[in-house]
């Protein structure tokens, strides 16, 4: 069984237990951190309309980085790799309601954006399961390098009310008349996390991003939201509460235990569905991991 469905499994026995036993997944550590108090919230959009249609969203040129997405390759390890992650998840959506994922971890290069692309590449695959990303990074945002999308206007404009749903929501068009989109991008959906936020806190903790999960909601499968690191501000943790669940990533080799468990314990109001570990070598099978070691996966 792989590294993946250990770390997952055990949360799965844990859903209904305590954080600390999720965290003791992961191996002995150091931490350090602080939050932010968000203080303001912008106005709701009181106007938009509930009818939204994927054909609706706005279509624009994507050059993803196919290194960084091996969700849409037609084999290897780690193409099996994320599909063990969804059909897993799938399960737990038997037990329990799971649409809107936030995905994150303790501190950042720990390789939470490329789990949520990829994760969301792997859904949206799946019969043709329609699948928003969100990137929730206001502060480092990089999904849209890994997709090779427009980073504005985006998440950051919705929630200050500078822009409305159909401003920042966009879906890969055909580039190449002769060429069809790689696998999983014709029923992907994005918003980029938008311009840099100064005051990312404050946005993150805007009722209008409840808003928007409640408008395309009805549209979606699955929601992937890729957020900033929860140990070190509140951005993640504000997120979350408007999600229905949790996943967090931790690289192998690299986070430490106490780093886990201080995520564990931000993300107390969620249902953590468990940990991710990413970057780490299977010594017996020929295949990487995730099928790819030197990836670009900042947080």
């Amino acid at each position: 069984m792989s590294k993946i469905y250990e770390a997952l499994n055990r949360a799965e026995s844990d859903l209904a237990g305590s954080a600390e036993t999720m965290a003791k997944m992961m191996k002995p550590l150091r931490v350090s951190t602080n939050s932010e108090i968000p203080v303001q919230t912008p106005p709701l959009n009181e106007t938009f309309h509930h009818e939204l249609d994927f054909d609706q969203i706005r279509e624009a040129s994507w050059y993803p980085d196919l290194q960084a997405l091996p969700a849409v390759s037609n084999r290897g390890g780690a193409l099996e790799q994320f599909r063990g992650l969804r059909s897993h998840l799938q399960e737990f959506r038997d037990q329990k309601r799971i649409k809107t994922i936030l995905v994150s971890s303790g501190l950042p290069q720990e390789g939470k954006s490329f789990v949520s692309a990829n994760l969301a590449v792997s859904f949206a695959r799946h019969k043709s399961t329609k699948v928003l990303l969100i990137d929730g990074d206001m502060r480092r945002s990089s999904l849209q390098k890994i997709l090779g999308a427009s980073a504005t206007p985006g998440l950051s404009e919705y929630l200050s009310g500078e822009a409305e749903l159909l401003d920042v929501v966009q879906r890969a068009k055909q580039v190449e008349p002769h060429v069809p989109l790689p696998k999983g991008l014709s029923s992907l959906a994005f918003i980029p996390a938008g311009g840099d936020a100064h005051n990312a806190a404050e946005l993150s903790g805007s009722p209008r991003f409840a808003e928007l999960l409640s408008h395309v909601g009805p549209l979606f499968d699955w929601i992937i939201v890729d957020s900033s690191p929860v140990n070190l501000v509140s951005d993640g943790v504000n997120l979350a509460r408007h999600c229905d669940a949790a996943l967090l990533v931790a690289r192998g080799g690299v986070t430490e235990y106490k780093t886990a468990q201080r995520a564990v314990s931000e993300l107390k109001a969620s249902t953590i569905l468990g940990f991710v570990l990413n970057a780490v070598s299977d010594h017996k099978s020929p295949a990487r991991y995730y099928g790819y070691d030197n990836a670009a996966t900042k947080a």
